[in-house]
């Protein structure tokens, strides 16, 4: 059979557009920089919306919807926010065949139009903390695109919350990035991140303070997963967020924002994926089992239906293939791009013998069992296989993580992964120069791991890598 993918160890950018086109998870839209995100990969992204949205939900704030269009004056209300979007932003200035009063700029972020109606919606400190979160496409004119990695439009959710205290805001970011991110990247995706600070330089436009998850892919480059910010007063001042405390006394409010996006889609792929397509885990699969009739024969559709019923009964998010017109090879190879973690075929030879045969796609592995038990082994090989991934992406960050003790160091072994190095040994005129060669400060934590509260904080560590 014809080689369907470009090896992961000859190309890995081609191999990953190669998974792209023959999954059918998207293609590249009319505009430059779009994306057509495909039902197969659409599934994907809508689990992917569903776990986190729970989790949001479970963090107490709650949906709701603001405009795509935000008039240009309000983005200039925050200058540091506007000097770190104006080379991204998609500008409307005709509407209805006639020239606009004042420009709209196509939201890149929500941060400013959300802050004006936080502005009159917050009175008093019993309006506080307000909550909110939207799930929504936003554009930002990237140069450099790739589909789900870096594409001009995009999809996610982003989370804005005002509370009465700086305490509280930093309370709930770090609410947010743990309880949620991290649950969910660690649980369901199965990817090992490295949750710290963001230096100076790579924190959000507008932001006190960004908080990171890091995932490294399978070719030795880091991938920021999502952030988390805390947005000081910058954004209460300039949008005048303020409401009247339990002292009498007028305050302005302290503001967070926070967003994951379709980007994880990508780092799924990367993270996970091997020389014959997808590799999804089970907790996300949208199919976690897939059953497949090989050949006609009497009983086999009854039986694949049964197994169809149990497994949907089990709890199991299952499909039912009976397409014996369609070669069965195209389609075993079809549902390995796709990543389905569990396959049951069975047949008139199978089922002569009481049999189904369970493929499992994580390892490659086929095992025969009888039909009344394929549902257990099903649901045992699915909750097998969720750690597995889990610890084989864990134990390729650990292989490809090193030491270094001075920035020349860090910069070549970089070239294969993350380096720690001591944030003293590097600083701001390290990183410099590190960004110079293609390598950037992806966060700073503890000795210890955990997430400093301050960038000032002596004997922090550097995680370095090449990024996307």
């Amino acid at each position: 059979m014809a080689r369907v993918l470009t090896p992961q160890s000859e190309d890995f950018p081609r191999w990953y557009q190669d998974v792209i086109a023959k999954a059918e998870l998207a293609e590249t839209g009319p505009v430059r920089g779009s994306q057509v995100i495909r039902p197969t990969g659409w599934a994907i992204w809508e689990r992917m919306v569903a776990e986190v949205d729970l989790r949001i939900k479970d963090a107490d704030a709650e949906n709701c919807s603001f405009p795509l269009l935000i008039p240009e004056s309000y983005l200039k209300r925050e200058a540091e926010h506007v000097e770190g979007f104006a080379p991204e932003l998609a500008v409307v200035t005709i509407g209805g065949g006639k020239e606009l009063e004042e420009p709209a700029v196509i939201r890149p972020t929500s941060e400013t139009v959300i802050g004006e109606f936080m502005a009159k919606w917050i009175q008093s400190y019993r309006d506080l903390p307000l909550l909110l979160n939207q799930w929504a496409n936003v554009l930002r004119w990237e140069m450099r695109t790739r589909l789900f990695l870096r594409s001009a439009e995009f999809h996610w959710q982003e989370g804005h919350t005002a509370h009465a205290t700086r305490e509280d805001a930093r309370d709930y970011v770090r609410r947010i990035l743990h309880d949620v991110y991290e649950d969910f990247m660690v649980n369901i995706l199965a990817i090992p991140v490295v949750v710290g600070r963001k230096t100076v330089r790579e924190r959000f436009a507008g932001a006190t303070d960004t908080y990171t998850l890091e995932g490294l892919m399978r070719d030795g480059k880091a991938l920021q997963m999502g952030t988390s910010h805390e947005l000081g007063q910058n954004f209460a001042k300039a949008f005048d967020i303020g409401f009247l405390g339990s002292d009498g006394k007028q305050h302005h409010a302290w503001t967070t924002s926070w967003g994951v996006s379709t980007r994880m889609v990508g780092g799924m792929i990367m993270a996970h994926g091997d020389d014959n397509g997808l590799r999804v885990p089970p907790r996300l699969a949208p199919v976690q089992a897939y059953v497949m009739v090989v050949k006609d024969g009497e009983g086999v559709s009854e039986a694949a239906q049964s197994i169809h019923k149990a497994l949907k009964a089990a709890g199991v998010r299952v499909k039912l293939d009976t397409r014996t017109d369609v070669p069965f090879g195209r389609r075993a190879v079809d549902a390995e791009l796709r990543g389905y973690p569990v396959r049951i075929e069975l047949g008139p030879r199978d089922l002569k013998e009481g049999n189904v045969t369970i493929v499992r796609r994580v390892d490659g592995s086929k095992a025969a069992v009888s039909v009344d038990a394929a549902a257990k082994a099903v649901t045992d090989a699915l909750e097998a296989d969720q750690q597995a991934l889990y610890d084989s992406a864990l134990a390729y960050r650990e292989a490809h993580t090193s030491d270094a003790t001075t920035l020349a160091e860090a910069l070549e072994a970089a070239q294969d992964g993350f380096v720690r190095l001591p944030w003293d040994a590097c600083g701001e005129d390290g990183e410099t120069q590190a960004n110079q060669q293609g390598v950037s400060v992806r966060c700073l934590v503890r000795a210890d791991g955990s997430v400093p509260d301050s960038g000032d904080e002596p004997g922090l560590i550097a995680y370095l890598a090449r990024s996307y």
